[in-house]
């Protein structure tokens, strides 16, 4: 028999692309498929270049201008000199560990006024995608119907192996083999990473992250979020590792810029890397999560912020050390309440549950489909169900266990404890403390001991309180004895002794090692606690949530199969897997609730109304607010106005941030940062009325370099099409 024929996951490749085009701006598509399945809906929309001109192979296209930018968000390339724009926030950290009291970027902003001045970053890096294949038939090669789960694994893996290397072969790319339409198909990404990125201007937290977390995920926005770094390259133009003899990297394509401006209902294109989506799971995975993990991490974040964001008021020292960590807990804090809200709004888990009803109707239809997929479900609701307590138990140890910084930096020391109980060499012990010391001196940068205590107490509080005490650490409750349910003593007494409440203490005892006590650190509160923990995950929780994980995604398999088998006239794209994707859709308002009608853009007006000098996320700068007054917009104004945002209603998700908005030349009017909060449930199900991408429009971003930065050599860099 045909290999191809015995492949279920080529079988899929026939049923899954024979379907009518889209119509609805959902979908996140496959770069090398739009010619075949997309581009005349994108061109009868208004699109008028070519599927070659997005993604090629044989010729610089939009693809050569995007990449990677430092493993989570987007990036793309404005210039022939390396110039790359992404947000401000996925630049944050590397704004952040420039800043000092004295030279606080965070709150000025950072410009280099010539390449000198351009700020390495170590361990930053972009990437771009070099090309990507389908490898649906190389990699199911000998898999056959009905194989044992293990062995349809086995040789799946095999095969991964073998292509990913016969690719990179001879090269310096990395490969990644990436499954789509949960492992029905198979695609090869080789990629190129540059090493040397420098950071070239961010505009103060006041412009780059206006409105802090209040305005996060919410419309009207007048966040200027952008930065901008350079690529730098070896003299031959390949990567190289950071030198100053490294030159700016030319680019094989960068994006000119529109300044012509928007209007609704104007072709839009996001290009970019999102991140993960779950949109064709069944009913009790989405409830299982609505009604646990979800509020359970929401009320945990929530503790967690109020003390930090309480003294991020008394000190500037604390701010910057606690703005990025701070930033990180409230961006899912918030958006998990869009997405209870938006899923409750939807009734998506009901819907799903009556497609379900329908979907089992369908499979007993046929013995065929009866003895693929009757029970399936059943089977896969089973496990879901056998798993909760344990995903239950994760969010705390996560989000109250590790959130003790303390207890998640002692955990770095577990191999010196080991070392040490092991009584090894003094050489392997030295090779152990080498590597400790650059992490000792980054986690003690941005930390600060009494807030972290306060953190402890509160979290480890709420542990005791909320998980059954098999899901606890068998430290915490013994302490929770001992102390007579006092956990604020407790904390107390161990930010008092331990080697990691202070750096000094710590560096001491590690430099007296050879000497000292070196069971000290053995019995160090902080460091059993964070022993205890780490028992608990391998021992308890780790093992019941990896039991029946690899049925799950085999039952999902089958799943997606057979939805798509079902619905052969429907539309299916594969969910986000962080692999370059095109989404298209058009400028667009909404309204989010009866009597309310949003426009689908913001000015320059609106950020001088929210100025109030005593709420840091809303101070603004007073230049920009004498920019305002005089009109002083030179050309990124219009009918006296200066635009700031816009929204569209492309699909998008985490990863997406930075990603390019081109209009229907393919000119860039946009940089992607955020999704309105009604639409945050777009990662499970979509709403085409509701869901909508937040941008900052082009002209903010070279108004902001410009007029208020003065970096008018930057602009010369640029193409701008007027």
């Amino acid at each position: 028999m045909n290999k191809l024929i015995k492949s279920t996951g080529i079988i899929m490749l026939a049923i899954m692309f024979i379907v009518p085009k889209a119509w609805a701006d959902e979908g996140m598509w496959i770069p090398m498929l739009l010619k075949k399945y997309n581009i005349e809906d994108m061109q009868a929309k208004g699109f008028k270049l070519t599927a070659e001109d997005i993604y090629s192979i044989n010729q610089s296209s939009l693809k050569d201008a995007i990449v990677i930018f430092g493993g989570g968000c987007t990036g793309e390339i404005i210039s022939k000199d390396g110039l790359l724009i992404t947000n401000h926030h996925c630049g944050y950290g590397q704004i952040q560990r420039h800043s000092t009291v004295e030279n606080d970027y965070l709150t000025d902003g950072f410009w280099a006024m010539s390449r000198d001045e351009e700020l390495p970053n170590p361990g930053l890096r972009v990437t771009f995608l070099v090309r990507m294949d389908d490898v649906t038939s190389k990699i199911l090669e000998g898999v056959e119907n009905h194989m044992e789960m293990a062995e349809r694994q086995s040789i799946i893996s095999g095969n991964l192996r073998k292509v990913q290397k016969e690719a990179i072969e001879g090269t310096h790319y990395k490969a990644r083999v990436a499954p789509f339409f949960s492992g029905n198909q198979y695609f090869l990404f080789l990629y190129e990473d540059y090493l040397d990125v420098r950071l070239v201007g961010a505009p103060p937290s006041a412009i780059g992250k206006f409105g802090g977390e209040t305005d996060n995920w919410m419309w009207p926005r007048h966040t200027g979020d952008f930065s901008l770094f350079r690529i730098y390259s070896g003299k031959d133009n390949q990567p190289a590792a950071y030198s100053e003899d490294n030159i700016p990297y030319t680019p094989k394509k960068h994006l000119p810029i529109s300044l012509k401006g928007i209007e609704k209902g104007d072709f839009t294109m996001v290009f970019g890397y999102p991140g993960r989506t779950s949109e064709y799971v069944p009913s009790f995975v989405i409830e299982d999560q609505v009604k646990n993990t979800i509020p359970t991490s929401i009320d945990l974040r929530t503790k967690r912020l109020d003390i930090i964001l309480a003294a991020m008021e008394t000190s500037p020292k604390i701010r910057i050390q606690y703005s990025a960590k701070k930033s990180g807990i409230a961006n899912g804090w918030k958006k998990n309440q869009g997405v209870l809200k938006g899923l409750q709004r939807l009734d998506a888990v009901n819907k799903k549950k009556q497609f379900e009803v329908e979907f089992e109707k369908w499979a007993n239809n046929s013995s065929l489909r009866s003895m693929q997929y009757v029970g399936l479900l059943d089977e896969y609701r089973q496990i879901i169900e056998d798993r909760s307590p344990f995903a239950l138990a994760n969010t705390f140890a996560n989000d109250a266990g590790r959130a003790a910084e303390i207890i998640a930096f002692a955990s770095r020391f577990e191999m010196l404890g080991r070392a040490l109980a092991e009584k090894v060499d003094q050489e392997s012990l030295d090779e152990i403390l080498v590597r400790l010391e650059s992490s000792i001196n980054r986690h003690f940068k941005d930390y600060h001991a009494p807030t972290d205590r306060k953190l402890m107490a509160s979290l480890y509080k709420a542990w005791l309180i909320g998980a059954e005490k098999e899901f606890v650490p068998s430290l915490l409750l013994e302490v929770d004895e001992e102390y007579d349910g006092d956990i604020e003593s407790y904390a107390a007494d161990l930010f008092k002794n331990s080697l990691f409440a202070d750096k000094d203490r710590l560096n001491s005892f590690l430099l007296k090692l050879k000497s000292s006590d070196s069971r000290k650190i053995l019995q160090d509160q902080a460091f059993l606690m964070s022993k205890s923990l780490s028992e608990l995950k391998s021992e308890v929780i780790s093992p019941g949530l990896s039991q029946g994980q690899k049925r799950i995604a085999e039952l999902q398999r089958l799943y997606m199969k057979a939805q798509m088998e079902m619905q052969s006239d429907k539309v299916f794209y594969p969910d986000a897997n962080f692999t370059l994707r095109v989404t298209y859709g058009k400028i667009d308002s909404f309204e989010p609730k009866d009597g309310v009608s949003y426009k689908y853009f913001t000015t320059l007006k609106g950020i001088v109304e929210k100025d109030n000098p005593d709420i840091y996320d809303y101070r603004v700068p007073g230049r920009l607010k004498e920019l305002y007054y005089a009109k002083d917009f030179g050309a990124y104004g219009f009918d006296g106005q200066m635009p700031v945002c816009f929204t569209a209603s492309n699909h998008t998700s985490g990863g997406n941030s930075g990603s390019p908005v081109v209009n229907a030349e393919g000119h860039l009017i946009g940089i992607n940062f955020d999704r309105n909060w009604e639409g945050t449930m777009s990662d499970m199900m979509y709403d085409p009325s509701m869901c909508r991408n937040i941008s900052i429009d082009i002209r903010y971003a070279l108004f902001i370099i410009d007029k208020f930065a003065g970096a008018t050599h930057l602009i010369k860099e640029m193409d701008l099409i007027r």
